[in-house]
């Protein structure tokens, strides 16, 4: 169905591409620092889970029109933003929670929670759709299976690569909170540090232009 050399430099582009960290590492990192590892795993399952929505998306056409509209475009990138941003005020505004979690005394976000709300974040995230929509094309054999199959195939791939390399992140990110619940003040203080990481990402995407 797909040819090992096509597949082959698939995998070394996504590798290239995911393993600069961007904005579904930072995002995964934010969540690892208020949830902890858990949470931060979730978070990354999540945000997978919306790639691979946009890869369904990107390989039945809707992709393209996110890609060739600037006002749809805009309207998923702010949408996503907008959800960042809210997601850091209310990991500031609840940073006394993550404090009393270490302690034992409160239950903070569940995991299936946080992998909902990654969801959110992966699926509005319009840089991905533009990505998906114009690499992916180009890995598509002529002479092999139906395009759509093919590009979700790669979708499948690209995806099972970001949720491996997201939980490293996340792993790493939850061992250096779980150092800080030593001291519940301090965690509740790092805590805040993920939230405003989270709103500085939102700030981000929301005045990046398209790059086309």
């Amino acid at each position: 169905m797909i040819s090992t050399a096509h597949l082959l430099t698939f995998v070394v582009s996504s590798f290239v591409l995911i393993a600069v960290p961007g904005p579904s590492v930072l995002f995964t990192v934010g969540r690892a620092l208020v949830l902890g590892r858990r949470g931060g795993v979730a978070s990354a399952a999540g945000n997978a889970a919306g790639a691979g929505a946009l890869v369904v998306a990107v390989a039945f056409g809707l992709g393209a029109l996110v890609e060739r509209s600037i006002v749809v475009f805009t309207i998923v990138k702010l949408a996503g933003a907008a959800y960042l941003i809210y997601l850091g005020v209310q990991a500031i505004r609840h940073r006394r929670s993550f404090a009393a979690a270490a302690a034992g005394t409160v239950r903070v976000t569940s995991a299936r929670r946080a992998a909902r709300e990654a969801f959110v974040v992966g699926v509005t995230n319009p840089k991905v759709i533009v990505f998906f929509a114009a690499v992916l094309p180009q890995f598509v054999s002529p002479s092999g299976a139906p395009a759509s199959i093919q590009m979700l195939l790669f979708g499948a791939v690209f995806t099972a690569m970001a949720f491996a390399m997201d939980s490293c992140w996340a792993l790493g990110a939850g061992a250096a909170r779980d150092w800080f619940a030593r001291s519940p003040a301090r965690l509740g203080t790092f805590g805040a540090v993920g939230g405003v990481a989270m709103i500085g990402l939102g700030a981000r995407l929301a005045v990046t232009g398209r790059h086309d």
